[in-house]
């Protein structure tokens, strides 16, 4: 009999902890449950979320938020002996909370930023997906503090690398809109506290489908694909072949 699993994990200090697994590909395989988890923040998880998280087996986190972040709101995993851990400070700016100077009027749209940022951060997505590749036995929990744009661009590069079709990973992609309801008001009261103006907010939490379809589009037609676009940032053969078996 097959093992089910949920998707969400359901923790008391984050909301947006979830599997990758369970994926249909175009060659008829399925992502893996319980390799690979994508999430929100972590510093408001209790004791016993911790002791969940390491009894579901994961054995490496990553931190994707900056320093700024990393300093306000400390990773609990930062120094437990139980993990490998590694902190890497993806896209910039990219956090729903961490609003850009930029005025209520002002055009914006997230796939431009999305775009602009697998277009000039590729190093550090270089670093993290080697990361996960190197990773040992067990699960990688990667998250950010939102679990949607950095976190999201990072799926969405595995689970094409893994061949799941593109309408799973804009699927994936905009979870975080319907199961996510306390983490995006709470990152809303923030960014008002702030001052940042509500209609500027509510574009940085939106989890449009069109935001994703059109960061894939972009990474066909500018780089070839999930594959060719980590080649072009440094992994090797063996490190894409490592990511598959952990994605399958």
């Amino acid at each position: 009999m097959s093992q089910t699993f949920d998707r969400l994990l359901a923790l008391e200090g984050a909301f947006n902890v979830r599997d990758l697994g369970g994926y249909a590909t175009r060659t008829a395989e399925t992502t893996r449950w319980r390799s690979v988890l994508r999430g929100d923040g972590l510093h408001r998880l209790s004791e016993g979320d911790i002791d969940t998280l390491l009894e579901t087996g994961v054995t490496t986190v990553i931190d994707l938020r900056n320093a700024e972040e990393t300093a306000v709101e400390e990773n609990p995993f930062r120094s437990h002996p139980a993990v490998r851990f590694h902190n890497t400070s993806l896209f910039h700016g990219l956090a729903p909370i961490d609003i850009a100077a930029s005025s209520e009027d002002a055009p914006f749209d997230m796939s431009m930023r999305y775009r602009d940022a697998l277009d000039t951060c590729r190093e550090a997505v270089g670093a993290v997906l080697r990361a996960i590749a190197d990773a040992p036995d067990g699960i990688v929990l990667y998250h950010c503090s939102a679990g949607k744009d950095r976190t999201g661009i990072i799926s969405a590069i595995l689970l094409s690398l893994a061949d799941v079709d593109d309408d799973a990973i804009i699927g994936d992609y905009a979870l975080t809109a319907t199961i996510s309801g306390p983490l995006i008001g709470r990152l809303r009261e923030k960014a008002l506290e702030r001052g940042t103006a509500p209609a500027l907010i509510e574009r940085f939490l939106a989890c449009e489908p069109q935001t994703m379809r059109a960061t894939l589009d972009h990474i066909r037609r500018t780089y070839g694909g999930a594959a060719d676009y980590l080649t072009g940032v440094g992994l090797t053969p063996t490190d894409l072949a490592a990511l598959r078996r952990r994605l399958l």
